[in-house]
């Protein structure tokens, strides 16, 4: 008997070779094909000739494939792929800049019929199709059935095309169907006017002739229903996580303030009114009697460390040790240096713990830690080691909060008593989508940055402007100022033609001479980053090549230009925090974004909205909509789950009636005890066995 458990290897059609190859999708049992949901459709009555096609539309067309071309890129061992497709009409190239799966090209023979799918390009006055969506097709049995409606595509891998899983699906639904259960209550069904879940599970497999337009964009009743459920279990989750903070006992802090007085008077510059507004949501929470969890999100540069140690300043008064956990060593190390600049003239004894101490060194950090010796105990990874005890945690700093998993705070958590939680991010997101995404986090913003810092001048070059830009760099240099210059490897690889920093390292201290040019990257010892550190930020190296471990934190004011090499390789929000290491004094700074060639539409629009705006919250809104909520985020690394069919952007209005729906249930009902909600409380208390979808999100 096949059920939702059995097996996939099992299901008719499938074996072990197949579902070792469905392994890679994540699939394992029977009940997860159910929830293998199509990418897209093709509707097969809108099928169009080649002489129709028009730029700018995503489009479906029959065609027979020609001869295969490799264009190769400059000098490079990069190649563009060109697969011609032809009709009775006329003929147009499909292009891939990377191919999709190996021996991908071999799977056609010219004269081959295929379905084609994708949008239309206009490149030098000629029609184009990138990366398209390319199906072998029986030219007889498809013409003839063009009146089927929506055919589903899901995504693929090699060794499984699309009338393999089409088959699989169907068998899948043959033996479970009559085992979907409903996952949602009767009552918010109607509410929210939402299809079944069993429905819905064989609609968006089977659509037939629904409206094509309504189901490309996601828009009808049972997709709509589908990502309602995701969004809901985890709105669920965190609401209860919420209200657990809630009532957790802490010890709440005293307004003692002779320590953050004598701290804001050292300071060399006066907070900004959103400083000043943080800080007051931060005392605030510290008085209550439940911990705190509060994130702060500001842009790079906007001040978040300073208020972060004023908040320490309380806590410490109070007489409790701070945690402050940073993701790099040299981040960390910054931290502590500053923090030890402001803390031990008043008195505070202030230490670094990282996992690349000796062992010797680490071990009288710890004991003394434990002993309560040290009030601020900045580092990395090493904080949350077991062997780490702390005689009276009071509150734990995260920095760069999507750079830490959930488990990484609760571990910490167990280091003191509930302690208070103030974690930071300098990328920022849409406060809509941060109270959601960070649902059991209050969410404060600074959105203004301090006096005097100018705009950040930043121009896209290709590379055959290098010998302008390094002009330009030599220029700073004679000014007394220095300059990063930042490669995506450390070493040359033989899968990527890229420049990389060592080798180009050796050719920058000819370039550059006589001026000092380090190298920094994440395979050095913390000895040697520390060293070259130093020596960067007493500017007795000019310029620093470098991979992005210089990405956050790294504070040099001297520093005005930066060179980023291959910048259509870095994302939006990594190019933006690798932009913000010049700009830190009161000199005008420039960012040289250098590209290579082909570049992709995406790429060049990346490089066209660094070069428009400075701000990061444009900057992060639009780059949330270039690669999506999941990669943005870092799912797997902010503990967020990863949506089979939701999308954190598109449907925002579907996540906040979901959030809405899933604290008014446990306003109404925080045990979930109330019999119109026992498949919820069922579907927790076995961790998720009774929902097809809460396996995603718990």
């Amino acid at each position: 008997m096949i059920n939702f458990d059995t097996p996939i290897q099992y299901l008719k059609g499938v074996g072990p070779k197949i579902a070792t190859l469905l392994a890679r999708k994540d699939i394992a049992k029977v009940g997860d094909v159910l929830t293998w949901f199509p990418r897209a459709y093709e509707d097969l009555k809108a099928v169009k000739e080649i002489n129709q096609l028009r730029p700018g539309e995503i489009t479906s067309f029959m065609a027979q494939v020609g001869p295969l071309k490799e264009i190769p890129l400059g000098r490079t061992s990069r190649r563009i792929f060109e697969l011609t497709f032809f009709d009775s009409t006329g003929r147009i190239a499909g292009k891939w800049f990377r191919v999709p799966f190996r021996n991908y090209f071999q799977t056609f023979t010219p004269g081959d019929w295929v379905r084609v799918t994708g949008e239309v390009k206009h490149y030098r006055n000629v029609l184009e199709i990138h990366h398209p969506d390319v199906q072998k097709r029986d030219q007889e049995t498809e013409l003839s059935s063009a009146d089927k409606g929506l055919l589903p595509i899901y995504s693929e891998t090699e060794g499984l095309n699309q009338k393999l899983i089409r088959k699989i699906v169907k068998a899948a639904f043959e033996n479970a169907t009559d085992e979907i259960q409903e996952t949602l209550p009767e009552w918010l069904l109607k509410k929210a006017d939402l299809p079944s879940l069993k429905e819905s599970l064989i609609k968006i497999h089977n659509p037939g002739e629904e409206d094509y337009a309504m189901w490309a964009e996601h828009r009808s009743p049972y997709q709509r229903r589908l990502i309602f459920e995701e969004f809901f279990w985890m709105e669920l989750l965190l609401a209860q996580s919420k209200a657990g903070i809630v009532r957790e006992k802490s010890i709440p802090m005293k307004a003692m303030t002779s320590l953050s007085k004598s701290l804001r008077k050292n300071l060399p510059f006066e907070l900004t009114e959103d400083q000043e507004k943080v800080l007051a949501d931060i005392t605030g929470d510290l008085l209550k009697p439940h911990p705190m969890h509060r994130l702060v999100q500001g842009d790079v540069g906007c001040g978040k460390t300073v208020v972060a140690f004023l908040a320490g300043s309380l806590v410490i008064e109070n007489g409790f040790q701070v945690a402050m956990m940073a993701p790099t060593e040299i981040l960390a190390e910054q931290h502590f240096l500053k923090a030890k600049e402001l803390f031990e003239p008043l008195g505070i004894k202030v230490t670094l713990l990282t996992g690349g101490q000796k062992d010797k060194v680490s071990k009288e950090i710890k004991s003394k830690v434990a002993q309560g010796e040290f009030q601020l105990v900045v580092g990395t990874h090493a904080l949350i080691q077991q062997d780490v005890e702390f005689k009276n945690l009071g509150l734990v700093i995260i920095d760069e909060q999507h750079r830490f998993g959930v488990r990484q705070r609760a571990e910490l958590k167990k280091k003191g008593f509930n302690p208070h939680f103030l974690v930071m991010t300098a990328t920022p997101i849409p406060r809509t989508l941060a109270m959601t995404v960070y649902g059991d986090l209050d969410v404060s913003t600074i959105k203004t940055m301090p006096k005097g810092r100018q705009p950040i001048v930043t121009r896209a070059v290709n590379e055959t402007k290098r010998q302008s830009v390094y002009s330009f760099v030599k220029d700073q240099l004679e000014k007394g100022k220095q300059a990063y210059i930042i490669y995506p490897l450390v070493e040359e690889t033989e899968k990527m033609d890229l420049k990389n920093a060592t080798d180009q390292a050796q050719l920058l201290m000819k370039e550059f001479a006589p001026h000092k040019v380090g190298l920094l990257h994440g395979r050095m010892k913390a000895e040697e980053k520390d060293e070259l550190m130093k020596k960067f930020k007493s500017g007795d190296i000019k310029v620093l090549v470098s991979t992005t471990v210089v990405e956050v934190g790294v504070d040099v004011p001297q520093a005005t230009i930066m060179v980023v090499e291959h910048a259509e390789r870095f994302g939006l929000s990594q190019l933006h925090q690798l932009r913000g290491r010049v700009g830190r004094g009161l000199d005008k700074s420039y960012c040289v974004l250098m590209s290579g060639y082909a570049l992709s539409d995406e790429a060049k629009e990346r490089l066209k909205v660094m070069t428009e705006t400075g701000d990061g919250f444009k900057i992060a809104e639009k780059d949330l909509i270039l690669r999506g909520a999941g990669e943005f985020l870092g799912t797997r690394q902010s503990g967020l789950p990863g949506f089979r069919l939701a999308n954190l952007v598109r449907d925002i209005d579907i996540l906040t009636e979901a959030r809405n729906s899933a604290f008014e249930v446990l306003r109404n009902d925080p045990k979930l005890t109330s019999p119109d909600n026992k498949v919820l409380h069922e579907a927790i208390v076995q961790n998720g066995k009774t929902s097809l979808l809460f396996a995603s999100i718990g």
